[in-house]
């Protein structure tokens, strides 16, 4: 019990020394060389790359592994499908819900009234292309798998391993000794996703220490209004919205289920990468929660490639800053159609990179705002980056559980036990000469 208690709490720790570290690196010894060149874009980008690196080691085989042991114990391919359906049209609500609301309160609280643009500010933006939906559908399908494995793309690496696990049902006791195979892997990586944790403080304070000093705190003040209204509106989501759609559906304990999902919200908002939080996401939902491999290991995954709630509050909030800003008045209808813009583009660019600006960029177009405008709110993206991907993991988890729920592949037992889970300490097996023998 100790042992979670204390990686949990290191990591909450060390996030906010590098926070504050960061900020004072910013503050005072922002144009220091020795600091700038050995610390920040030294020692703190290296310990931060290397960590990023480690979980996103772990994303393509944990996935696969998991995968295959969730399709073979489902055992029942209609079952998989029903599964994939619920955890789409969930997904879909939750963006749906999540950028209503960010319309709502921006529209009440009115950011970006009376800001004072200035000519350079929303000059130098360049929107990137969005691919047409025909391009994304024909992309399901990887042409080499080998390339969609070694790209990390995962829509493809889901859709091989779907079909390749359930090929392994489709042959049957002659395919047995794979499923059985993957079973064992599995158990080995998310053995190495908990010796990963066990570092994971001193990553996330690198990653930390290195933003911030970029970043600073300073960088938010002209974007006060901007920056409020969007993280007000994700917490808003993550503990209202979520979670009432939670107790809704899965009659399970809001509070229970945020307090076992600490972790993987503080390396989801480290990291700023649902994709690279996967592993720990896995290990949360089903050694915490108590959901079973065969849904957690589908929905999870999908979940981190199509879920865009908070990507959809950044573009309802900055939709509504950017059209006061120029003084543009949307109306009812074009709100309306940033709703459905919004949903519409979450599932036709999933799996895109730098999905949020290609989302946006496309609803700005639709609604005729100027797409310069993205050019305001560059600056303190990063740091909402960081908020948008810990609400998107906590939507992961809580559709993930709802859809166990429902399909009755959840232990109430474990998810509502505080100890279960909880991440022991790392001991390597000693082998003595005699053990050989035995």
């Amino acid at each position: 019990m100790d042992a979670k208690k204390g990686v949990t709490t290191k990591i909450l720790i060390w996030m906010c020394a590098g926070l504050i570290l960061g900020s004072l690196i910013n503050a005072v010894a922002s144009d220091v060389a020795f600091i700038q060149d050995y610390l920040v874009n030294g020692l703190f980008h290296v310990l931060g790359a290397l960590f990023i690196s480690l979980l996103k080691m772990l994303v393509v085989p944990l996935v696969t592994f998991s995968l295959i042991c969730g399709v073979c114990g489902l055992g029942d391919i209609n079952k998989l499908g029903r599964v994939g359906l619920k955890a789409f049209l969930l997904f879909l609500l939750t963006t749906a819900l999540a950028i209503t609301l960010a319309i709502t309160v921006a529209s009440i609280v009115g950011p970006g009234q009376g800001f004072e643009l200035s000519e350079s500010s929303a000059s130098n933006f360049t929107a990137p292309v969005a691919p047409p939906l025909t391009q994304v559908i024909i992309d399901l399908v990887p042409s080499n798998p080998i390339a969609a494995y070694a790209n990390g793309n995962m829509l493809q690496i889901i859709f091989f391993t779907i079909l390749f696990a359930v090929c392994i049902l489709m042959v049957g006791e002659k395919a047995r000794p794979i499923a059985e195979a993957a079973e064992r892997l599995n158990e080995v990586m998310m053995q190495v996703v908990t010796v990963v944790m066990h570092i994971a403080p001193y990553g996330v304070f690198a990653l930390m220490a290195k933003t911030f000093s970029l970043q600073g705190l300073g960088l938010i003040l002209p974007m006060i209004s901007y920056f409020a209204v969007v993280a007000i509106v994700l917490l808003l989501h993550a503990t209202g919205t979520l979670m009432i759609l939670f107790k809704l559906f899965s009659k399970l304990d809001p509070l229970v289920f945020l307090r076992k999902m600490r972790t993987a919200q503080i390396f989801a908002f480290s990291t700023s990468s649902s994709n690279a939080t996967i592993p720990v996401t896995l290990r949360s939902v089903e050694k915490r929660l108590g959901v079973d491999n065969s849904t957690a290991s589908f929905v999870v995954p999908f979940g981190a490639t199509i879920n865009m709630d908070g990507t959809a509050i950044m573009q309802g909030v900055a939709t509504v800053f950017i059209a006061n800003v120029y003084g543009i008045d949307l109306g009812i209808t074009g709100y309306l159609t940033v709703i459905g813009m919004a949903v519409l583009a979450s599932i036709g660019t999933a799996g895109v990179p730098g999905v949020g600006l290609i989302m946006l960029a496309m609803v700005l177009n639709q609604v005729g705002l100027p797409v310069e405008g993205i050019a305001l709110i560059m600056g303190v993206d990063r740091l909402l980056d960081m908020m948008r991907t810990a609400v998107n993991v906590t939507g992961d988890a809580a559709i993930t559980t709802i859809v166990a729920k429902s399909e009755n592949s959840i232990s109430v037992e474990t998810f509502n036990d505080p100890t279960a889970g909880h991440v022991e300490e790392v001991h390597l097996p000693h082998l003595h000469k005699n053990d050989s023998a035995t």
